[in-house]
């Protein structure tokens, strides 16, 4: 450990409690000491929160503990004093009604304590999906120094000779099963091969995706979304990270000088580049409404248009994150598409974005392609509007069928997600290839949370006759493993009215991709007529957390964040407790 004082350009916050004579500063030494730490701990030195989202009930971060060990390890070497705390841990595969609907609280439990507490800097330790987000979005807020640490994916899933990624080949073993080409046994022997060990899952899903943006954004140290999370390197990662933490305490570096106009701009187009999650579309929109900076829904069809993604992987491609790992990872990415992206970006590290990726080089052609062999030629994130969604709907299309991404069909309507579970596999369905699938009552709102319930099972009957896919359109999510031609987060959402409430079955819609249109070919005489009789449904919740959500959410277009707290707080001095 230094023993050294380090020398700090401002005043710590923590001075207020620890450096001040008297009671006022007596109290909090005194409470410290009782947990056996040194006076030297309290001498001037910055204190660095580790907010860990550690829980047995997430296994993408159940390594995180071990990780808190070595980032406490690295800002003791840099001289600060490290405070491990807990957070809210948000965890897929078994949180209902929706992670979504946790995502703002998450947020609110890291701005809340960042602010009530001695803390200099922060290290956020995320992992699966909305961790990530919900972590800087509350930082950002408080915009203290900040790097963020993620828990890495998970190993290759692998069973009988194939490879499984999580998420992923969940749907397509579900489509096996549904139709009777896998049995119980084998269903169930996939289960125990798919999840290896700790971590995110490692397909391009939201938890990889969102790890990489962060990286992009250079609020991550280099190869942070991407080595493995059992892989020794990670820890030697968080060890940096937190000697580096002290140093940005010391530089007054702020979260908000790392996550600028420019790192946005990067990060839109990296999601291209990977074949990212969808739900990036909603977090960085968030994201940036916490830091004032101007960023829309818009800038996600400009920045990312001509993007081609050039990663080959689950569920855009072949190949899951270990191979992107040893192929080079997101600086090999960046380094391929560096003309498009802003290389004087400030990196956490020091130094700039094009100064990290100068000397990257690449290990696999196949799993990180040359830009002249791109996966698709546009990777970017797809801004539709037409009548059907006056306020925006986003596709992904480097997971969409290209024959369906100019189409025309009718409306095969289930107006909640209990009705499509109900209905999309009954032998009557009126259902064929050509039809469109729409389901209401999924937006943030209407379920409420906006749950990955967009990228709807295709009808049982179909997928005996071979089909593969079909346009689906909803207010709702899709899972970042999810694939198919699926359009999403239509605003306004059909819970307050918008015009998704109004489509009935039968209906023609058109998609065109090209044009960027979502049309419902329903004259407008009739659409008023239909918009008289919509009764909105009656709210989920009437109390606690859930009626403050209904209440205060915004639309998808806005980033489903809530509205008060839009706009960064900072972290004004604190008011003496006793």
């Amino acid at each position: 450990m230094n023993s050294e004082k380090p020398n700090s350009k401002r005043k710590l916050r923590s001075a207020e409690w620890f450096g001040i004579d008297g009671k006022h500063g007596f109290v909090p030494r005194s409470w410290m000491r009782s947990q056996g730490f040194s006076e030297r701990l309290l001498d001037g030195r910055p204190v660095i929160g580790i907010c860990n989202t550690w829980s047995e009930l997430t296994n993408c971060n159940r390594n995180l503990r071990e990780l808190a060990e070595h980032v406490k390890r690295g800002v003791l070497m840099a001289g600060g004093f490290p405070l491990e705390f807990p957070v809210t841990s948000l965890g897929e595969p078994f949180m209902r009604p929706t992670t979504m609907m946790f995502r703002n609280l998450l947020s609110m439990d890291v701005e809340e304590t960042l602010r009530a507490n001695p803390i200099d800097g922060v290290v956020l330790l995320a992992g699966c999906d909305k961790t990530t987000p919900a972590l800087l979005m509350g930082a950002a807020s408080c915009d203290l120094p900040t790097i963020l640490v993620s828990s890495g994916p998970m190993l290759n899933g692998k069973f009988r000779g194939r490879q499984l990624g999580s998420g992923t080949d969940v749907f397509r073993l579900d489509d096996e099963y549904r139709t009777g080409k896998l049995s119980k046994k084998d269903l169930g022997e996939a289960e125990a091969a798919m999840s290896r060990s700790a971590g995110t899952c490692m397909t391009m899903g939201t938890a990889s995706t969102m790890a990489l943006i962060a990286e992009a954004m250079g609020v991550a140290l280099p190869m942070n979304g991407s080595i493995p999370a059992p892989d020794s390197r990670r820890a030697v990662l968080a060890e940096m990270s937190g000697s580096r933490i002290v140093e940005l305490v010391q530089q007054g570096v702020d979260l908000s000088q790392i996550l600028t106009r420019g790192a946005f701009e990067n990060a839109v187009k990296v999601n291209g580049a990977i074949g990212g999650s969808t739900n990036a579309v909603l977090h960085l929109l968030a994201l940036a409404g916490r830091l004032g900076i101007e960023f829309s829904l818009d800038d996600w069809h400009e920045l990312g248009r001509d993007v081609p993604c050039i990663v080959d992987l689950k569920p855009s491609g072949r190949f899951l994150m270990e191979d992107f790992f040893e192929a080079g990872g997101l600086p090999v990415v960046m380094e391929r598409i560096s003309e498009m992206l802003d290389l004087n970006a400030t990196a956490i590290e020091g130094g700039t974005i094009g100064e990290r990726i100068s000397d990257a080089v690449g290990y696999d052609d196949e799993v990180i392609r040359p830009r002249d062999n791109p996966l698709t030629e546009q990777g970017g994130i797809i801004v539709l509007r037409g009548n059907l969604a006056p306020d925006g709907a986003i596709i992904k299309p480097s997971a969409a069928s290209p024959e369906l991404m100019k189409h025309r069909g009718k409306a095969v309507v289930f107006e909640s997600a209990a009705d499509l579970r109900e209905r999309i596999d009954h032998p009557d369905l009126d259902v064929d290839k050509n039809s469109i699938l729409v389901l209401k009552n999924s937006g943030p709102q209407g379920y409420p949370g906006m749950p990955e319930v967009g990228s709807m099972a295709l009808p049982a009957k179909l997928l005996k006759q071979g089909v593969t896919d079909l346009v689906r359109i909803s207010d709702a999510r899709m899972s970042g493993t999810a694939f198919g031609t699926v359009v999403l987060h239509v605003a306004p959402e059909s819970a307050i009215g918008g015009p998704l409430a109004l489509v009935q079955n039968g209906d023609f819609i058109t998609i065109d991709t090209d044009a960027q249109r979502l049309e419902l070919e329903v004259d407008e005489a009739e659409l008023a007529k239909r918009r008289t009789a919509f009764i909105p449904p009656q709210p989920a919740h009437s109390r606690g957390y859930g009626l403050l959500y209904t209440e205060h959410v915004q639309q998808a277009d806005k980033g489903a964040d809530f509205d008060f707290l839009v706009g960064k707080s900072g972290t004004p001095p604190s008011k003496v407790s006793f």
